[in-house]
Parts: C-alpha cells; sequence; structure tokens
C-alpha cells in the first residue's frame, strides 16, 4: 500500500534552514520511501494531487495536556496561582477518567485540522488518552503526570505509567515517558527516585521547569538554589529530559541545560496569558540548547493550534530583544517539527527518506497564502492552521480536504456539552 503525492511544493530541509520545490513524495506504507523516484516495487493505492498544495512536516506539539480542552476559557485573566491552585486544580479532581478521553480526542482534532501530527502529553488518568490516540491515528508521547515528596518504590502513579507503557507496546505510534510535574510539586527524594526508574526502564522524563518568577523565588528562599539546579540535583537530567517553560532561567542555568543535553519547550501563548514572561529562547539558543515549540494544555493557552504558537515564537523575541534577526522563520519552523523529533528521540520531524510519513498539506490558494511569495515565512506570519486541507499520519490519511477520517467530531463535541455540564462549566 503506497501513497503518491505528485507534483507538491514541498519544504525540504537543508544544511542551513530549507529549501522550497517541486517534487514526487512517494509514501510506503508508515515511512517516505523516495522522493522524485520510486522505490522499487512501489504501487501507488492513491494518488494525491499536488499542483496546489505545500506539503510541510507535520507540526509537533512538544508539550501539552490534552485532557484540558474542556477547561477552555473558565480561567481567565487569573494570576498563575489562582489559576492553577484556584480554580484548575479543583476541576481536575472532580474529573473521571472517561472525562480524559473525549477531551483528548477533542485536542487531538483540533491539532490534526491545524496540521499538528504528533503531541507530547502529560496526563492524568492512564488508558485514556492513550485509547483516544490509538483511535485518532496521531503521533504521541504519553507522560503519566507524578507529584510526590517521599519516594516509594510501589507508588502508585509510577505503577500506572509503567503498566500502560506496558499494555499499549503494540501501538508504534505511542511511546512513553515519566512526567514528574515540577520541582514546586515534587520533593527532591522524589525525583531522585523517579530518575532512577526512567533509569531502569531506559525511559526519557517530561517535567515543568521555571514556569512563574514565584516558582523561582521561592526555591531560592527554601532550597537556596534555582529550579534548574534543583531538578539536575535530584539526578532528573542523567536520562533525555524535556523540560517546559524554562522562562525564569538565567545564564548558568541555560549551560546547565545544554551540557545535559536538556531540550527546552517554549509555551509563547500559555506563557504570556498567565502573565510568566517570556522564555529567553534567542540565549538558550546562543547557550546549545535544543528548544522546541508547544502549546501547553487548553485551559492556559486557550488553543492546541501550533501555527498561532509559530506566529507569536518568530514575532515575539523581535520585539523583546529590539531586532528583526532574531528567531528566524526558519528556526521557528524547525523547532516546531525537527528540533522536537530530535527531542522526543523519533524518526520525524522532516521530509527525508526514511522517515516516517507525517505530512500537512496546504491549500495554495487560500487567500492567505497567496501571494506565497516565501513558504517558509508564510508558516510563521501568514498561516493561521486553517489552510491545512489533508493531513497523513505514519502513511495514513487521517484528514482529507478538511474532512476529519477517524474521528467524529459529532459525538465528540455532544460528550465534551455533557461533561461540561456535570462539571458546572
Amino acid at each position: 500500500m503506497g501513497i503518491l503525492i505528485k507534483n507538491t511544493l514541498a519544504i525540504l530541509p537543508a544544511e542551513h534552514g530549507h529549501t522550497v520545490g517541486r517534487h514526487d513524495l512517494y509514501l510506503d506504507g508508515a515511512d517516505i520511501a523516495g522522493i522524485d523516484e520510486a522505490p522499487a516495487g512501489f504501487v501507488a493505492s492513491e494518488t494525491i494531487d499536488g499542483t496546489n498544495r505545500l506539503t510541510i512536516p507535520g507540526l509537533i506539539n512538544a508539550h501539552t495536556h490534552t485532557y484540558m480542552s474542556m477547561m477552555r476559557n473558565v480561567a481567565d485573566d487569573l494570576s498563575f496561582a489562582d489559576w492553577l491552585f484556584g480554580t484548575i486544580e479543583p476541576i481536575e479532581d472532580r474529573l473521571e477518567p472517561k472525562d480524559s478521553y473525549w477531551a483528548s480526542l477533542l485536542s487531538q482534532a483540533e491539532m490534526i485540522r491545524s496540521g499538528t501530527t504528533c503531541f507530547n502529553d502529560q496526563q492524568m488518568h492512564i488508558h485514556q488518552t492513550t485509547g483516544a490516540v490509538v483511535e485518532s491515528g496521531m503521533r504521541a508521547v504519553i507522560c503519566r503526570g507524578l507529584v510526590g515528596d517521599a519516594y516509594d518504590l510501589n507508588e502508585r502513579r509510577i505503577r500506572e505509567a509503567l503498566e500502560e507503557r506496558d499494555a499499549f507496546a503494540g501501538c508504534d505510534r505511542l511511546t512513553f515517558r515519566l512526567g514528574p510535574h515540577a520541582p514546586y510539586s515534587c520533593g527532591p527524594d522524589y525525583l531522585r527516585g523517579v530518575a532512577e526508574v526512567a533509569k531502569r526502564e531506559g525511559m526519557g522524563i517530561h517535567i515543568h521547569i521555571a514556569e512563574s518568577q514565584t516558582e523561582t523565588d521561592n526555591m531560592w528562599a527554601q532550597h537556596h538554589c534555582t529550579p534548574v539546579e534543583y531538578v539536575r540535583d535530584a539526578g532528573i537530567f542523567e536520562v533525555p529530559t524535556i523540560a517546559a517553560h524554562c522562562i525564569r532561567v538565567n545564564e548558568s542555568d541555560r549551560a546547565i541545560l545544554a551540557e545535559n543535553g536538556v531540550s527546552v519547550v517554549t509555551n509563547p501563548a500559555s506563557n504570556m496569558k498567565l502573565g510568566n514572561g517570556f522564555a529567553p529562547v534567542p540565549e538558550l539558543v546562543a547557550a546549545g540548547v535544543n528548544v522546541c515549540l508547544g502549546t501547553d494544555g487548553a485551559a492556559s493557552n486557550n488553543a492546541q493550534n501550533m501555527f498561532r504558537e509559530l506566529g507569536l515564537l518568530a514575532l515575539i523575541h523581535k520585539g523583546t530583544h529590539d531586532t528583526p534577526q532574531c528567531i528566524s522563520a526558519d528556526e521557528a519552523l524547525d523547532m516546531a517539527t525537527a528540533n522536537a523529533a530530535k527531542a522526543l528521540c523519533l524518526p520525524t520531524g522532516s521530509i527525508e527518506v526514511g522517515k516516517k510519513a507525517d505530512l500537512a498539506l496546504l491549500d495554495l490558494t487560500a487567500p492567505s497564502l497567496t501571494p506565497l511569495n516565501n513558504a517558509v515565512a508564510a508558516l510563521s506570519y501568514s498561516a493561521n492552521g486553517s489552510e491545512v486541507d489533508t493531513v497523513i499520519i505514519d502513511g495514513k490519511v487521517v484528514m482529507r480536504s478538511r474532512e476529519l477520517l477517524t474521528i467524529d467530531e459529532e459525538r465528540v463535541r455532544f460528550e465534551i456539552a455533557r461533561i461540561c455540564q456535570r462539571l458546572g462549566l
């Protein structure tokens, strides 16, 4: 079974940035098997006319909480502490496990519609987001959220994380990490225990670090160190780590992140909305840190649209640093694709032979892409996600001509309305 995308304008990686040109793309099974030259024995079961399409690597949402979609627009214009502890956590306490399944499906529908093919998720309820991923056809890295003080080898959440990994071992689109929530919700002994489990099990870690000034101030008052130093000293960085936010990180922190190969995920919309500030992305890049892009959850974003994040990423730092040469459109695209694939240890994120066939096709007749002039720049400065026409994940079409093929959106909307009514949202 193969798919031929014929005569499409495609964005391919280059030594410096990207190249844009007309290509025939041959997808065989789950992989990109050929560019301009059909692999031996290739038979196309479907041919997609790419004449008026721009084909890009599927975007990768490197930090989110898909179960939060039903909390969209319920905790706005609040301080970070009031948002998290006063509003969101009380709602989370009332959630039933199946709520997370429907909420994740809603998030995944939004992501597919806006060209995202893979996401890195920190979740509450096992088997719910994973079950939704099996149904939707998306690619995902699933991280069971963990909180605690003293470490217990039989701690329930850790057992759940390992159980879920084993239960879904047969789905190639799913991989798993451990998700200690943050330095302020995980004691040093607990973090050391999580790090040991991760080492033993060959798993990576996904954690929030230095998201607010209050977190940084409290860490210094209580432990006389920065959040980055606290997490490093607990051994977390001894395994592959993805750190979300990293807004309040000084020069020493940035050097620690680079030296330990930690990938940082910046979340511009969420960070601004909660009044937490801007991650020092140019400085992180200069220090040698692999920087990725994410939306965070819909409770704080309030969307799952990576095109909005692309635009913010490419614009914010030009303004904060008083230079239009700060974070180019090429760099922003890499942060939303290849850099994220590197952080997640996944063979996707670029259009190359041997990579997974995770692609989004944008309609070049859309007003926002007319005239195109510079395709890479258009993704950050012109596109809004509505231009995405077709999405292919793992070599399978999951959206064609704006019609979702794997998610029953009407049923999802019905279930979300029922959940919100029960929760009083």
